[in-house]
C-alpha cells in the first residue's frame, strides 16, 4: 500500500473531528504531514464552521456531513470516495456518544434506551463503515477506532461507556479476524486521558487528568499529536505485519494498578 514509515499515495477518511483538540484532527494532522491525502467529515450543521478550516489547512479535496444516525450519510461519504479515488487505504473511527442520563448515571441504572444509542453510535457504526470501507480496499488497507482504559478497569467516571468501548473492543478482534484475509488490518487505539469536547462531559474529569500523569509511568498526559504518531505508523506498510490490537498511548497509565 506504501513504503514504510511514508504515507505519500495513501487515501484515507478521518470521522469525528470536531475541532483542533480532537484526537481525529490529531492523526489527521500527522498523517497529512507524512503524506496522505484525506476525506473528513462533520457531524452536522452546527459542527461545520468548526471542522471545514481545519479540513481546508489539511488540504482535503472531500468534506462531508456524516451523522451516522442518519440513514444514508456514510453511504453518501463512501459514494463520494468511490467516484473521486476508487479506493480507500484506511479509515479512522473517532466517534462515541452516550446520553448524558446514562454517561452521569450508574451502570445499574441505564436505561436501555440510552444504552442502545450508546452502543449503535460508538459501536455498530464501527462495524458499518468497516463494511463500506471493505468494499474500497481491493489492496488491503486498515481500520481504524479509538478507545479508552475504561474499557478493562472500572473508571467511576466513566459510567455506561466503559461497557461500550469493552464491547467495541472485542469488535475489533472479530473484526481483524474477518478481515484480515482480504488483507484488512484493524487496530483500537487507546489513549491515555485527553482535553477533548468529548472528555468534558465525564464528572471530574479533571481528577482524572490529575490522576493519570501522577500514575503513569512516565509521569505526563499524552497529547493528541502523540496518538496521531502511532496512528499514522499503523496505517502504514510499517505495520503491515499488526493486526487486532488494542495499542496504549498513555505514558504507561494502563499497567499501574
Amino acid at each position: 500500500m506504501n513504503n514504510a514509515g511514508s504515507l505519500h499515495g495513501v487515501k484515507g477518511l478521518s470521522v469525528g473531528i470536531a475541532n483542533a483538540d480532537s484526537i481525529a484532527y490529531g492523526c489527521a494532522g500527522t498523517m497529512r504531514a507524512q503524506g496522505a491525502e484525506l476525506a473528513v467529515t462533520y457531524l452536522n450543521d452546527k459542527a461545520e464552521p468548526h471542522v471545514r478550516p481545519l479540513a481546508q489547512a489539511l488540504q482535503c479535496p472531500i468534506i462531508a456531513p456524516c451523522d451516522v444516525e442518519k440513514a444514508g450519510e456514510p453511504e453518501s461519504v463512501f459514494g463520494q470516495i468511490a467516484q473521486r479515488w476508487g479506493r480507500l487505504d484506511f479509515l479512522l473511527h473517532s466517534i462515541a456518544y452516550a446520553p448524558r442520563e446514562a454517561l452521569c448515571a450508574r451502570v445499574t441504572d441505564c436505561p436501555s434506551a440510552a444504552f442502545s444509542r450508546a452502543m449503535d453510535v460508538s459501536v455498530h457504526s464501527f462495524i458499518r463503515m468497516a463494511t463500506l470501507s471493505a468494499a474500497l480496499m481491493t489492496a488491503g488497507g486498515c481500520l481504524l477506532t479509538v478507545s479508552f482504559h475504561g474499557a478493562r478497569e472500572v473508571i467511576r467516571q466513566y459510567g455506561v461507556m466503559g461497557p461500550v468501548k469493552a464491547a467495541l473492543e472485542t469488535v475489533v478482534l472479530y473484526l481483524a479476524a474477518e478481515l484480515g484475509e482480504k488483507g484488512i488490518r484493524v487496530h483500537a487505539l487507546s489513549p491515555g486521558p485527553l482535553k477533548t469536547r468529548a472528555a468534558s462531559g465525564i464528572p471530574e474529569f479533571d481528577a482524572l487528568l490529575e490522576l493519570a500523569a501522577k500514575k503513569a509511568p512516565l509521569h505526563h498526559l499524552v497529547t493528541i499529536d502523540d496518538v496521531g504518531t502511532v496512528a499514522a505508523l499503523l496505517v502504514s506498510n510499517g505495520a503491515r505485519s499488526l493486526a487486532g490490537n488494542i495499542i496504549y498511548v498513555d505514558a504507561g497509565y494502563h499497567v499501574v494498578d
